[in-house]
């Protein structure tokens, strides 16, 4: 794991400017030595962390003072899958995968109630945003963390999302390769299209059923996984997913569409090698409320879809 997203992950607190800071000025270590954001670090190596005051430390970071009985039993309502090595869940819309600001509550802080019988406490491997909803993998020990994230680093996990889109997309299947980059807008950041600096970002799409030229019901097959990627290459097609104004503006939202103004994005299937190497892991999450409304109102049936519609790119 690279350096600055271990301190995402350990001080979500902790700005990048700031980390950045202490890195330059030498206070943050690695093996006693000057580090760079960009090192990788390795098991075993010792990391001099400087007191940072105002910055909460690891565990407090992880575990919501928060966490009621509610809470315990709504995670775990949410698993889909469970074994010695792996858990699934269904995240909901509207929870945040990790802490930050202004997020009292969030997943990451709900782990202790999904230890079970084991007694490491399990780790996220990968993110989803905060109004996207569907499959998410949990570690339950360092080792099958390790195997996990590098699955997700060598393109070796199949992550299959649905979206419900303004317009209906020429051609109905294709693949977006538009590089993408973070950009400051106002206070706050959002992602934008960067063929010149952006990094590249590749998404492969397919149209399951439309609505005349009104919407579409797409599946996307991401290859590289950028912040926004799937929302900023859907607008960038000019098919925004319903309920993301950041990207689409007005036309992310049909007048006199009788349908939630939620974001329409779900992480639907996850395939990916089991860490401990016997077969595969393969888990599909069900459809969440708001989108199973608009899906009825459209007269669309999940359970029709193809569960592997980019077969043919194999």
């Amino acid at each position: 794991m690279r350096l600055d997203r271990w301190f995402r992950r350990e001080y979500p607190g902790l700005t990048h400017g700031r980390l950045e800071k202490l890195l330059r000025t030498g206070q943050v270590r690695v093996g006693g030595k000057r580090a760079k954001a960009s090192q990788r670090l390795a098991s075993g190596q010792m990391l001099r962390i400087p007191p940072m005051g105002d910055v909460p430390p690891p565990q407090a970071s992880r575990r919501s003072p928060t966490l009621s009985a509610k809470d315990e039993t709504a995670i775990r309502e949410m698993v889909l899958y469970r074994d010695e090595d792996v858990i699934a869940l269904a995240k909901p819309p509207g929870l945040a995968t990790q802490g930050g600001t202004g997020q009292s509550r969030h997943l990451d802080g709900m782990l202790d109630a999904l230890r079970f019988e084991a007694t490491e406490r399990p780790r996220l491997v990968h993110r989803l945003d905060r109004d996207t909803s569907g499959v998410l993998l949990l570690a339950r020990s360092a080792a099958a963390a390790r195997t996990l994230a590098e699955s997700f680093r060598g393109k070796t996990a199949r992550k299959y999302y649905w979206a419900l889109v303004a317009g209906m997309p020429e051609p109905r299947r294709g693949t977006i390769d538009l590089p993408l980059a973070k950009r400051a807008v106002g206070h706050k950041e959002a992602v934008a299209a960067d063929p010149d600096e952006g990094k590249r970002a590749v998404t492969h799409f397919t149209t399951l059923e439309t609505v005349g030229r009104k919407a579409a019901w797409l599946a996307f097959w991401p290859r590289t996984g950028r912040t926004h990627q799937l929302r900023v290459h859907a607008a960038a097609i000019g098919c925004p997913i319903l309920g993301d104004g950041k990207y689409g503006g007005q036309a992310a939202f049909l007048p006199g569409a009788e349908i939630p103004k939620q974001l329409h994005l779900h992480a639907r299937r996850l395939v990916l090698p089991h860490p401990s190497g016997r077969g595969m892991i393969d888990v599909t999450a069900p459809l969440p409320e708001h989108m199973r409304a608009s899906w009825a109102y459209f007269g669309f049936d999940e359970n029709e879809a193809d569960p592997d519609p980019f077969a043919e790119l194999d």
